[in-house]
């Protein structure tokens, strides 16, 4: 028969475990990922105006990189301390508490990528792109713009291409880590 636990305040105050708190940074973590890359971008991108939505993506991604670095950094902090052994095999990838760190450490590089590197250098494309809209009197897109735009267009998209497939990279590796976390618990 399963043990039942009752709740009492030394129960509750039991909660609050490098477990626990693994599993609710965890969760921020993922909601907060999926989120911003599946959800609020794309109601964005069919709500405001498009300068609007550069505008309101350029403030809101670095609180978002930011948090993804700062959170799953405490994740891998927690985990070495929940794996003890972790660091005297950090050599060996293929043991399962190391490679869940090397996920946790991917996630880190790849959402500092975009918070130190891409992120700004697409942003500050971005709003080259804008400046010269207003000058040309035309929107990127339309037939006829300049030589300068087109090339402001491929850097942005390019830009643009590895500030995503970067997010998306770590929104995979966060799957990962939760299906294995749930199967095998921490």
């Amino acid at each position: 028969m399963a043990h039942v636990e009752v709740v009492s305040p030394a129960s509750f105050l039991g909660t609050v475990s490098p477990k626990g708190v693994y599993i609710l940074g965890y969760g921020w973590l993922y909601g907060m990922s999926v989120w911003v890359s599946f959800f609020g971008g794309i109601i964005a991108l069919r709500t405001l105006p498009r300068h609007q939505f550069g505008a309101l993506q350029h403030k809101t991604f670095p609180i978002y990189f930011s948090s993804s670095i700062g959170l799953s950094s405490a994740l891998l902090g927690l985990w070495a301390y929940v794996h003890p052994e972790l660091l005297a095999n950090i050599t060996s990838p293929l043991r399962a508490d190391v490679a869940q760190a090397y996920v946790l450490g991917t996630v880190i590089a790849l959402q500092s990528c975009n918070q130190f590197v891409v992120g700004p250098m697409t942003s500050r494309t971005m709003f080259q792109r804008h400046k010269l809209e207003k000058e040309e009197g035309k929107n990127y897109d339309e037939p006829g713009v300049s030589a300068q735009m087109k090339a402001l267009n491929t850097k942005f998209g390019m830009l643009h291409g590895m500030s995503s497939l970067a997010n998306l990279g770590a929104v995979i590796a966060l799957t990962f880590h939760g299906l294995w976390i749930g199967s095998y618990g921490l």
